[in-house]
């Protein structure tokens, strides 16, 4: 497959007791775009986002991660990439600043400013405050900043949204606009939401039933589609579209 994808899949299949989840999943998501992963609850995306971090092995069918195998590969790419799936785990007697540095220990990075990326997602405040008395929001928060903070070159996030009140969702749209746009990295965020895909991503994947149905431009889909995504979003859930 291709290098010039940071995320490529060919008929990727995930089986759970004899079910196929994931049935012959295609995705290619190029280098310095942000890629909307759109699907309704149970679609699946949270399943092929396990299989990219090494968290599931695929039944059948190849994935790539920055050019590598996700199998052969695992310890490689998790070094390069950050990622949020389901709901984030931390030390939760520890403050924020002390995650962050347990996490950049692990990972065997150094010389990297936690106050700077405690501060990008709106948690410079926290001090010694253990995690354990954190919000929702605020857990959120710190699983965005602990996803970034090694300066991967592919964030995979998962519903990273959840739990944000309508300000910090702004701001962190701007954070992953920034970190896309002027520090060259690569995004694949899903989202049952249709609304904030539209604002923020370069490319969208539809997702349902284990198998994306089509991806698309946003600028491309906006020619078409006046009315924008959810419309698009609710032909292609419909028929009106598939993958050629």
């Amino acid at each position: 497959m291709s290098n010039s994808f940071a995320v490529r899949t060919e008929r990727l299949v995930k089986t759970f007791e004899g079910v196929e989840i994931i049935k012959g999943c295609t995705m290619s998501i190029p280098h310095g775009t942000i890629y909307g992963f759109l699907g309704p609850n149970g679609a699946g995306k949270t399943t092929v986002m396990k299989m990219l971090t090494g968290l599931l092995r695929p039944t059948a069918g190849r994935a790539e991660v920055l050019g590598m195998d996700v199998v052969t590969h695992r310890d490689q790419i998790l070094r390069n990439i950050g990622a949020i799936i389901e709901v984030p785990i931390f030390y939760e007697h520890l403050s924020a600043s002390e995650n962050l540095s347990m996490h950049l220990a692990y990972m065997g990075a150094e010389g990297i400013d936690i106050t700077k990326a405690l501060s990008s997602v709106g948690l410079e405040h926290t001090g010694e405050l253990p995690v354990s008395k954190f919000s929702m929001g605020m857990r959120q928060r710190l699983g965005i900043a602990r996803a970034l903070i090694h300066r991967p070159k592919l964030l995979i996030l998962d519903e990273p949204i959840n739990g944000l009140d309508l300000m910090a969702i702004r701001d962190i749209r701007t954070l992953f606009t920034d970190l896309v746009q002027n520090h060259g990295m690569t995004i694949l965020l899903s989202s049952h939401i249709v609304s904030e895909i539209e604002l923020i991503a370069d490319i969208v994947g539809i997702i349902a039933d284990g198998t994306v149905k089509l991806e698309v431009r946003l600028s491309e889909m906006k020619t078409q589609y006046p009315g924008g995504l959810e419309d698009y979003f609710i032909d292609v859930m419909s028929g009106g579209h598939e993958i050629a």
